[in-house]
């Protein structure tokens, strides 16, 4: 669903890059280092065998990762409404939406695993509390309003950023993007299909609606990240292609396309500041609260502790299945158990 990450406010965008050219001339690479860069700047996509900086590996670890547990636990909120959708076709469109989002996230822990990490670090520091997530999954879903608003809104402001990431400089991730974006395009649609319905049904309805938009706003705003001068890490995922846009650009870009939308369905944004400005052709808000963003992030917002819960307790339930497939993994290696196309 999300493809938005977290900066670390640890490193400032500069000493990101600093650690970069440091590392590759400790190293002796200059003139590896120069090769990779002007096949980026070519256009070429970077393979898992060749030759990359170890600060963009390591930028794509973080990246890649934070973006598979958000498809992960990012079926929580919509997976809870799953047998309380409004009507059969309702629950069959919202069942394949929530598989889907678990498919993204096996492309993306697959993707991040061709970058040398495992499948066990990742869900380890993922259940651990050590890796980040999208904060827009830990706000609750009040009403069956909510999972259309996720779709319109946090589907489609994911899509501007996944748009992005499928030109992507890692070829193993941009790939990934291609298949997700086509499915991220119809839970948009489906997201979008149940807005209009509530904006045009009853007054409870539209009122309920409403309601999901003036609590979804602005954390969806906060999705595509911190703003630029307090991104740590823009400038040189952007210097290697890794991102081609900024969270600001982006942030724009959706707040431009989405308000004429929600205002034509005669919805309103809970931001009495937002105006169209004349001079520069698009929408400006109010100020964004970023000190709840950072308090999300940190492990303190509304849902956060029950969707670590929930997730742990799957995983805990599950280790039978890893440990079956494991024991036969071994047996099958030693020869013990064969196949039934070899058995006939």
């Amino acid at each position: 669903m999300d493809g938005t990450t977290i900066d670390s406010p640890e490193t400032s965008a500069s000493d990101a890059e600093k650690l970069a050219h440091f590392e590759a001339r400790a190293a002796g690479d200059d003139e590896k280092l120069a090769y990779f860069e002007a096949r980026i700047a070519r256009g070429e996509k970077i393979e898992p065998g060749d030759w990359m900086p170890s600060e963009y590996r390591r930028q794509l670890i973080r990246m890649i990762s934070q973006h598979a547990h958000s498809e992960i636990v990012g079926q929580l909120p919509e997976g809870a409404w799953i047998t309380r959708a409004p009507s059969l076709r309702r629950k069959m469109i919202l069942l394949a939406k929530v598989q889907d989002e678990a498919g993204h996230g096996e492309y993306l822990y697959h993707a991040a695993e061709t970058l040398g990490a495992t499948r066990e670090e990742m869900l380890e520091a993922l259940l651990s509390g050590k890796a980040k997530y999208s904060n827009i999954f830990n706000y609750p879903t009040l009403t069956w309003a909510d999972v259309g608003v996720i779709g319109y809104l946090v589907d489609f402001a994911a899509i501007l950023n996944q748009t992005m990431l499928a030109h992507c400089s890692y070829g193993p991730y941009a790939r990934a993007m291609v298949r997700i974006c086509m499915e991220e395009n119809f839970h948009k649609k489906q997201g979008q299909d149940i807005v209009i319905t509530l904006a045009r049904g009853t007054l409870r309805q539209k009122a309920m609606v409403q309601d999901a938009i003036n609590r979804w706003w602005w954390p969806t705003l906060m999705m595509f990240g911190p703003p630029d001068n307090d991104s740590p890490n823009s400038a040189v995922l952007i210097r290697w292609g890794i991102k081609t846009r900024t969270n600001d650009e982006l942030r724009q870009d959706f707040i431009d396309k989405i308000v004429p939308e929600l205002y034509a369905l005669g919805l309103t944004i809970p931001d009495p500041e937002l105006h169209y400005d004349q001079a520069s052709s698009s929408w400006k808000t109010g100020p964004i609260q970023w000190d709840e963003f950072r308090q999300v992030i940190q492990g303190r917002g509304p849902c956060n502790q029950e969707r670590m819960q929930v997730r742990t307790r799957a995983h805990e339930d599950g280790a039978w299945v890893r440990e079956a497939m494991q024991a036969y993994a071994e047996r099958y290696s030693a020869g013990v158990v064969s196949t039934s196309n070899e058995e006939h």
